[in-house]
């Protein structure tokens, strides 16, 4: 694998609660708590984890939707979240994202050919005629025609609109391009085509992606890696084609053991309690209070990543020790 084009370093997003008569201090909601990873160029990464867990707001933080709390976000070794306006305004060109729902993103009162030109003309790309040859040209990337230009939003189906949502974050020739449960509401069928249409898109256009999903099947087939998310942490990172001995966390354990086995072969791991409250979150491991294998020392230090085999890191004391179970 290439050299990182994404790389992000104790990446943190707060949510400040105010103050009242009855809280003493500002509290926060630590959606994202201090996490770094990074994402080679042409990579698939995949990230996963309950809902709240912190997702969707790393996948915006990265491209700048949403301002970070603390950390850095670097795009080819360059601090994005440190640049004047001006700048990430012309380096958006290339950093892209692809939202759940297309029936939200996209404006009900605009024809698919405005809304695809759009970015063309807010960032100055061509005179007009050039602007609607790369339109013509991005349809027909996703597989819709020029019949299309003149359609609203409301005329499509749901795997249209999807395809007009990532025609929309291509039409600007972009590296990098943050996909968030881009699928997640499409029959299966769709689903499919969709994911297949990502995959001939990275090869072809040489693209790089986050992929964000809770839909566990969905990220095995289209990821090269993987990163599980819980409470604002990262508690693994793992390939998924070449990692010998698979998940290793309890708690990744316990996610991948709910996928539908057909064999029946597979043992099903129950968590028990509810993720704790992202306000007050429990000291030592985030994940302590409803791990089958906690022990004390779980309860009272955070443990960090630590690599345990190229490209596969995890986040548990149990490991650390080498006591970690089969």
């Amino acid at each position: 694998m290439s050299e990182p084009l994404i790389r992000v370093e104790e990446l943190t997003k707060h949510y400040y609660l105010p103050k009242t008569k009855l809280l003493e201090k500002r509290n926060a909601v630590r959606a994202v708590d201090g996490i770094s990873f990074d994402i080679a160029e042409g990579e698939i990464f995949g990230l996963v984890g309950e809902s709240g867990c912190g997702k969707s707001t790393t996948g915006q933080m990265i491209v700048q939707l949403v301002k970070e709390t603390h950390g850095g976000i670097y795009y080819r070794d360059r601090q994005i979240n440190a640049l004047p306006a001006n700048e990430m305004k012309a380096l958006r060109r290339e950093l892209q994202i692809v939202f759940q729902d297309p029936s939200s993103s996209l404006n009900p009162k605009k024809t698919i050919g405005w809304l695809l030109e759009e970015p063309l003309v807010i960032h100055g790309v061509a005179d007009r005629a050039k602007r609607r040859e790369i339109v013509l040209k991005t349809l027909e990337q996703v597989g819709l025609g020029a019949d299309y230009l003149k359609r609203y939003p409301h005329e499509l189906s749901g795997g249209q609109k999807q395809r007009v949502g990532i025609a929309a974050a291509l039409v600007l020739k972009p590296k990098f391009i943050v996909i968030d449960e881009a699928v997640s509401a499409l029959d299966v069928s769709v689903q499919s085509q969709i994911l297949n249409l990502l995959k001939e898109l990275r090869d072809k256009l040489r693209l790089t992606y986050l992929f964000i999903s809770h839909d566990l099947n969905v990220v095995q087939y289209l990821s090269d890696r993987v990163g599980v998310m819980y409470l604002g942490k990262l508690v693994e990172i793992f390939d998924v084609s070449t990692s010998a001995v698979g998940p290793l966390h309890p708690y990744t354990k316990a996610l991948f053991s709910a996928i539908p086995d057909v064999k029946g072969t597979r043992e099903r791991v129950l968590l028990k309690g509810d993720v704790p409250n992202p306000i007050h979150p429990p000291d030592g491991c985030a994940f302590h209070p409803r791990c089958p294998l906690a022990v004390d020392r779980c309860s009272q230090e955070r443990p960090g990543l630590q690599k345990v085999a190229p490209r596969h890191e995890v986040s548990c004391h149990l490991f650390e020790e080498g006591d970690f179970p089969s």
